[in-house]
């Protein structure tokens, strides 16, 4: 059964890198931030902030159709987006499920000034993963996320990729 991983975790939390990891290791990887770049352009940049979330809802229903055909040809998959909300994490476990896969959400807890100071480095960039984010902007982020609970049987990222892919291993 290929495992489909949901990241769970705000903006500048990490989940690219572990996306990333993932790939290296045969995952296939579907980023919402990186499709939606190519598509329109820099955000701030090429089109207006406030039209992001309209630009991206396409976007998403389109990765979720591969998301759904990657898993179905028995491929691993790794999401690589926030699923900030519960309801989101639900909706793609559901997916996964009914796609043939064994979702797994992953959570990659960062406390604000970490996530600051992250961000402080990646708003000096200019590629698809890079948003810009303001303090004002990542206080409002916190605001909208929903912590995983207890319930969702998540699994907790510690910084250790190889950590990380045992433990998908013995969840298979």
């Amino acid at each position: 059964m290929p495992l489909a991983v949901l990241l769970a975790g705000l903006t500048g939390s990490g989940k690219t890198t572990v996306a990333q990891a993932l790939a290296a290791r045969g995952f296939t990887r579907l980023s919402v931030d990186e499709e939606v770049h190519r598509l329109h352009g820099r955000y701030g940049v090429d089109y207006p902030e406030h039209t992001y979330f309209e630009r991206e809802r396409p976007v998403v229903q389109a990765i979720r159709q591969r998301f759904v055909k990657e898993l179905q040809a028995g491929n691993d998959v790794v999401l690589d987006h926030g699923l900030w909300r519960r309801s989101e994490r639900d909706d793609w476990r559901q997916a996964a499920r009914e796609a043939g896969g064994h979702p797994l959400v992953v959570y990659l807890p960062a406390d604000r000034d970490e996530l600051l100071r992250r961000l402080a480095e990646r708003n000096q960039r200019q590629d698809a993963n890079a948003l810009t984010v303001t303090p004002e902007a990542l206080d409002d982020f916190f605001d909208r996320f929903d912590i995983p609970a207890e319930d969702e049987e998540v699994i907790v990222y510690t910084g250790s990729i190889d950590r990380l892919l045992d433990t998908l291993i013995r969840q298979q």
